[in-house]
Parts: structure tokens; C-alpha cells; sequence
């Protein structure tokens, strides 16, 4: 997909934690994945769309990939935009950018991954909710702080 394909739906800011941080002084690679997660997951909740109990139906993450473009430091805020591609059936793609908040004209990272919507009984793919599908096509930002 195309990056003009891809509209922005969900931008928010999180600290970055002491905790984040790893022996060489810098924002450990993996944690870039995490704020990945969290800014999806916060998406989904304000969407009031299952976040992935376990329970029912909902998104699992097929592939995931980040390019780390710049180190982040403790201490700090992170402002991480989510955007969409167009949906499939059962699947859409969902792209980030990670920028400090003190350096907004600065990509730290650039990632992606695909949501496929599965039925967590069956394993199976399954058609995604009318709401989220409709979210996804309307593509409006929502700022969260």
C-alpha cells in the first residue's frame, strides 16, 4: 500500500520512562513497538472497540517492522500518530510516527502493521466490525493527551 494511501486516525502523547531505556543510554528498539501498541490499543478503546481480551472476536497483529531513524532519551514525551489504509475484509494496515514532544518537526521512527480481525475461538479470520470499518474509511484524526 502506498504511503498516500495511509490517513491519519489517532495521535497522542505518552513519557518516555527511565524504564525505556537500556545499557547503552538510549530508548530500547523493542519499546519503539510498545508505543506502537499502546497508541493502537488507545485508539481502539476510544473507538470503544474490543481491545483483544482473548474473549470473542478481535485484532491480532500479522507483521509488525519499525525503521529507527533517530535515538530517543529519557526524559521526555513521545507524540505517536497512528494512521490507516484502506480496509480488507478482515484486514487493514496501520502505519506510526514517533516525534519527541519538544521536537515536533523531527520522525524518530517510522513503523507498521497489519490488523487482521479474527474470531479467537476458531482462529479464523473473520469480516471486521461495521464500526471499525467505517472508522477507518471516514479516516479523522482524534487527538488524545
Amino acid at each position: 500500500m502506498s504511503e498516500q494511501a495511509y490517513h491519519p486516525v489517532f495521535e497522542m502523547s505518552m513519557p518516555i520512562r527511565w524504564g525505556d531505556m537500556d545499557a547503552f543510554g538510549h530508548v530500547n528498539n523493542t519499546v519503539y513497538f510498545r508505543y506502537m501498541e499502546q497508541a493502537r490499543i488507545s485508539w481502539f478503546e476510544h473507538l470503544g472497540i474490543a481491545g483483544g481480551n482473548g474473549e470473542g472476536q478481535g485484532p491480532v497483529i500479522v507483521n509488525a517492522s519499525m525503521e529507527f531513524l533517530r535515538q530517543l532519551h529519557y526524559p521526555g514525551d513521545i507524540v505517536c500518530r497512528m494512521t490507516v489504509g484502506q480496509p480488507g475484509r478482515s484486514s487493514f494496515d496501520t502505519g506510526f510516527e514517533l516525534r519527541r514532544a519538544d521536537d515536533p518537526d523531527t520522525v524518530y521512527a517510522r513503523g507498521n502493521a497489519r490488523c487482521v480481525w479474527i474470531d479467537y475461538a476458531a482462529g479464523k479470520s473473520v469480516p471486521m466490525p461495521d464500526l471499525l470499518r467505517a472508522t477507518i474509511e471516514r479516516a479523522e484524526l482524534v487527538k488524545a493527551r
